[in-house]
């Protein structure tokens, strides 16, 4: 009999933590703003999706958008915060640090690795760090793979250095193959119940990474037009949350291999 497949959903509120897992999600990766591509969530948050789900709970770990180039600053704020996610019940850390040549900057993620550790061991629980798609945007993804198994590191998230997984399909196929069972390829990235079969039988992957998220409107009735928040164009009466009917969709694409 096949193993059950993983099915990962990530999540940035605790009313979408609740919908994925309505939907048959395995596991949660939680950060804040997914809608820019995903920050780091308080410790406050990890507790109540904890408290509220109890399913495994990876945390994001990244204190800004853009780039995965971090300052000594930066560098410092993040193995503090590794600590703290920890210590408030993630299961995992989600992270990755590149150099600006962009190869895997392994003295920090040893840095990060070795925070995780204490603060698991502290805790009783195993220290658990994936790599996130920083590894997209490296220069050698084979070498990469490497220096993350090197390290410990239980899961690479990746499209295969691709616009969407489907896309990167063949590379993720290969990081797969490579990967030998040592490190967890999990593919995310455009990854939705109808392309999931083609995607596993084609790359061999045994897990797989969304968001189903679907526009929901705000709930405010008076709306002062005009006055933006922040990023231009960006609708602040718009909210995005995960549809438990995509992740039920995915569930049952994953359990139908």
């Amino acid at each position: 009999m096949t193993a059950r497949r993983t099915l990962e959903v990530c999540v940035d509120s605790t009313a979408s933590a609740l919908a994925a897992k309505a939907g048959g999600a395995d596991r949660l990766e939680l950060c804040a703003d997914l809608a820019i591509g995903g920050t780091t969530p308080s410790a406050a948050l990890v507790r109540q999706v904890k408290a509220e789900t109890g399913l495994p709970v990876r945390a994001l770990l990244r204190p800004r958008a853009g780039d995965f180039c971090y300052d000594r600053w930066e560098l410092v704020q993040m193995e503090a915060l590794a600590a703290e996610l920890t210590a408030a019940g993630a299961d995992a850390i989600v992270t990755g640090v590149l150099t600006p040549d962009g190869a895997l900057d392994t003295g920090a993620m040893a840095r990060i690795c070795d925070a995780v550790r204490a603060a698991a061991q502290t805790a009783g629980r195993p220290a658990v760090v994936t790599l996130h798609r920083a590894f997209d945007v490296c220069r050698d993804p084979f070498a990469c793979l490497e220096e993350a198994c090197a390290l410990g590191l239980a899961t690479i998230l990746t499209s295969g250095q691709a616009a969407d997984a489907w896309a990167g399909r063949a590379l993720l196929a290969q990081l797969q193959r490579r990967a030998a069972g040592r490190v967890e390829i999990l593919a995310g990235a455009g990854v939705n119940a109808g392309n999931i079969p083609a995607l596993v039988r084609e790359t061999g992957v045994a897990a797989c990474h969304l968001s189903g998220k679907r526009a929901v409107p705000s709930r405010m009735v008076f709306r002062r037009e005009g006055v933006p928040m922040g990023v231009p164009g960006f609708d602040e009466f718009t909210l995005w949350q995960t549809d438990p009917d995509a992740v039920r969709a995915a569930r049952a694409a994953l359990d139908s291999l």
